[in-house]
């Protein structure tokens, strides 16, 4: 009975979530506004503030199934982070989300003090309104159809980069806000998470993608959800254990688990539970917030207003600008990301949880995120025509410096050797550095108690640890990085000095990191022994020491780049003897080609390509006829080279649109087929009426041991010849069964880009 009471509130208050979720969900739809707003709202109303609503009986029901929430939201968005595009967003993204971090942190705290908050009330709220909303951002662009813009691509790497430092600012704050802290302390919580996110991160894709590959035969559905959201918890726990958030290793697992070949499948399957735990969150922050504090602070809800809006809109733009982006493009991105949103929440929350943040600044950053959610798509859409009539107002001395200083900046491409050296020096050594230390430490903790009581116990405890890290200890004393550009560097005299020394730091760390695990197995004395004696073990098998290492470095890098590999494979899979492969190529809202039929733009004899099929909102039109006309919004596949494809995005490139590949959904798939029906040889293809009989097209030819991709439409057709035929999966085997009983096997199906 007792578990029945503790269980009854849990289960009546997520349905009254769920309802009233449900019916925002079917209502902001309906009213084509941010769902997000609409599940704050109705959490609000729903909350027991009120009585004329339904209302959840314990509160603290409502904090579990937020917290629950708050997992696998960022779960999800870790899912489409992954720390690879970190790395590939570059200078431009990341000196956007910094320089508006910086400014609207300093410039939230100063607020906060102008009204007479605390210090810590001030700081929170400064971090709080730096960071903008990935989740109502990616919704707005999908509402808009502004995804494929070029501004897009900052906006999501600036986002890409927030995230991060949203997670490095939740640990400071956490460090901030304990009873006593220090610069000391500061300095060792961010030490503390860039060892604990290297461990993992390595550790992570290690293991990871081998067990999903190893178990995959086995893999169903709900096997794989299964393992996904274990394996999730998992990491929530441990990073529970070790003292930081439980939302940080849920975010850590997601972006492990985006750098696997299964992270498209997993982020399909995990997507409803996102869904779900995403309105349970926003529903219950929703149900959190007190009238009464927004009537008493309804002058600081319209300040921080203005302050997110008018701050984060001129930071990022400032910071665009002085990345090297042009005018334009700075202002769409900065307009873009001026809103607050679920990292908002979560910092929040966790300054409420731990009761160092006033009862006031939940709901007032509640309030600000919904205001800010509401604005968000007409920031978005008014960004072009604002950017314009900057372009007109301002000084043409200021759009001209602009400009130049965009151009000189993007000039600027290639690093030097000398950062490329130092860059690939500090990541060998943070790298290897983490893992020994890692290494020695686990084995301190775990290893050491259960061998010291025996007999050569610490002995052998301390060789089995020295045989483990022998091959990193290896790779960071001795092995070679960045060889062409450290031989370069070495020729001029100025550079031998910083390089020797680098190289000697190596070395020194190396018998530092060896004296470090000894000497927690034996008495300086004797560790001293030791460590000559492991150096010189080091030093007389360098091969095999070598060689290990390169078979753990190779199995985590084809572990790290097995998704890009696998893609890459797919672009080649459909025509391999010409090259050739599908790709789908959204066309943008502005072009001079738009209104215009196939058969006037020439596609095929300007650029080699073929169009399978076009796609508008929910119509699919395959193999569309020469008068087709293409429209804003359309989405193309064509069927070309690797270089016809680039050809073909120059040309819309050239026509002021914006491309992007996307994956394929059609059911049209390529078949080869013999020819060996007589009312088609002798003829031409156009003659012969394949088109019009099957609705298939002709995209390849194979006679004789010559291929032809993409071949006229007079050439004559032989017995023998090899058609490759693009179209509807059930009209090609009609084709198959009716006219060429003696077809060859169908070799492959669709291919992405």
């Amino acid at each position: 009975m007792a578990a029945s009471h503790h269980l009854e509130p849990l289960i009546t208050d997520l349905g009254l979530i769920l309802m009233t979720a449900g019916v925002a969900l079917l209502l902001f739809k309906k009213i084509r506004q941010p769902v997000v707003l609409g599940y704050l709202i109705a959490g609000f109303l729903a909350g027991n503030h009120f009585d004329f609503f339904p209302s959840v009986t314990d509160m603290k029901s409502v904090e579990v199934w937020a917290e629950i929430g708050v997992i696998f939201l960022l779960f999800s968005l870790g899912l489409e982070f992954s720390f690879k595009k970190l790395v590939k967003v570059g200078g431009t993204a990341s000196v956007t989300a910094l320089t508006q971090i910086l400014f609207m942190v300093f410039a939230g705290y100063g607020v906060g003090r102008l009204m007479n908050w605390s210090t810590t009330d001030s700081l929170f709220l400064g971090v709080i309104v730096s960071i903008s909303s990935t989740t109502i951002i990616l919704k707005s662009f999908e509402e808009l159809r502004v995804k494929t813009q070029q501004f897009a691509g900052n906006v999501l790497g600036a986002l890409i980069v927030q995230d991060l430092l949203a997670i490095l600012m939740m640990v400071l704050l956490a460090t901030v806000a304990g009873a006593t802290f220090s610069g000391g302390m500061i300095i060792q919580s961010v030490l503390e998470l860039i060892f604990f996110l290297t461990l993992w991160f390595l550790g992570g894709i290690f293991f990871v993608p081998t067990l999903l590959k190893r178990v995959k035969p086995l893999l169903s559905n709900e096997m794989l959800l299964i393992i996904s959201l274990a394996l999730c918890l998992m990491m929530v726990i441990l990073a529970n254990n070790v003292g930081f958030s439980p939302a940080l290793g849920a975010f850590v697992m997601g972006s492990i688990m985006a750098e696997t070949t299964q992270a498209e499948h997993i982020e399909h399957l995990v997507r409803p539970v996102k869904d779900l735990f995403g309105a349970v969150f926003f529903v219950s922050v929703g149900m959190l917030i007190d009238p009464q504090a927004l009537i008493q602070y309804a002058g600081p809800v319209a300040l921080l207003t203005v302050l997110v809006i008018v701050g984060q809109s001129v930071s990022a733009t400032g910071g665009a600008l002085l990345s090297g982006q042009p005018l334009r493009q700075s202002v769409q991105t900065g307009m873009s990301l001026s809103q607050i949103g679920e990292f908002s929440f979560i910092i929040a929350t966790m300054g409420a949880s731990m009761g160092v943040t006033g009862n006031f600044l939940y709901p007032v950053v509640v309030a600000v995120s919904a205001v800010t959610t509401f604005t968000t798509p007409f920031m978005i859409k008014w960004s072009t025509p604002f950017a314009d009539y900057l372009q007109q107002a301002l000084p043409r001395k200021w759009v001209k410096s602009i400009e130049r200083y965009s151009a000189n900046a993007q000039s600027i491409r290639s690093a030097s050797y000398w950062q490329i050296a130092l860059r690939a020096y500090v990541l060998q050594i943070v790298v290897h550095s983490v893992i020994i230390v890692a290494a020695v430490l686990i084995s301190k903790e775990y290893l050491l108690p259960l061998v010291q009581d025996y007999r050569f116990g610490r002995f052998i405890g301390a060789a089995l640890t020295l045989v483990v890290i022998s091959p990193f200890l290896y790779a960071l004393a001795l092995r070679r990085v960045a060889k062409k550009e450290v031989e370069a560097l070495f020729q001029e005299r100025k550079y031998r000095g910083p390089i020797i020394m680098m190289i000697l730091f190596r070395f020194i760390l190396t018998l530092f990191y060896i004296g470090f695990l000894l000497n927690y197995f034996f008495s300086p004395a004797v560790a001293l022994i030791a460590l000559v004696v492991s150096v010189v073990s080091y030093l007389l098998f360098p091969k095999k020491l070598n060689a290990q290492y390169h078979r753990i470095e190779n199995h985590f890098l084809k572990n790290l780049n097995a998704r890009e590999i696998i893609r890459a494979k797919r672009q080649r899979s459909d025509l391999t003897p010409w090259d050739g492969h599908m790709a789908l190529i959204d066309i943008g809202q502005d072009s001079a080609i738009l209104g215009k039929t196939l058969e006037e733009l020439q596609l095929r004899e300007k650029i080699g390509i073929n169009i399978a099929f076009i796609k508008r909102a929910d119509i699919v039109i395959n193999i569309p006829s020469r008068n087709e006309r293409l429209f804003p919004g359309d989405e193309v596949c064509i069927i070309g080279t690797d270089k016809q494809v680039l050809d073909f995005q120059k040309y819309l490139e050239d026509c002021e649109l914006h491309s992007e590949y996307v994956e394929p959904e059609s059911d049209i798939v390529l078949q080869q087929v013999e020819l060996k029906n007589e009312d088609f040889i002798g003829k031409s293809i156009r003659e012969s009426k394949i088109r019009e009989q099957t609705r298939g097209l002709v995209v390849g030819l194979e006679r004789s041991g010559k291929r032809i991709l993409n071949p006229d439409s007079v050439e004559i057709l032989e017995k023998g010849d090899i058609l490759w035929i693009v179209g509807e999966r059930k009209l090609l085997a009609r084709l198959v069964e009716e006219k060429s009983p003696a077809q060859a096997p169908v070799v492959s199906a669709t291919a992405t880009s």
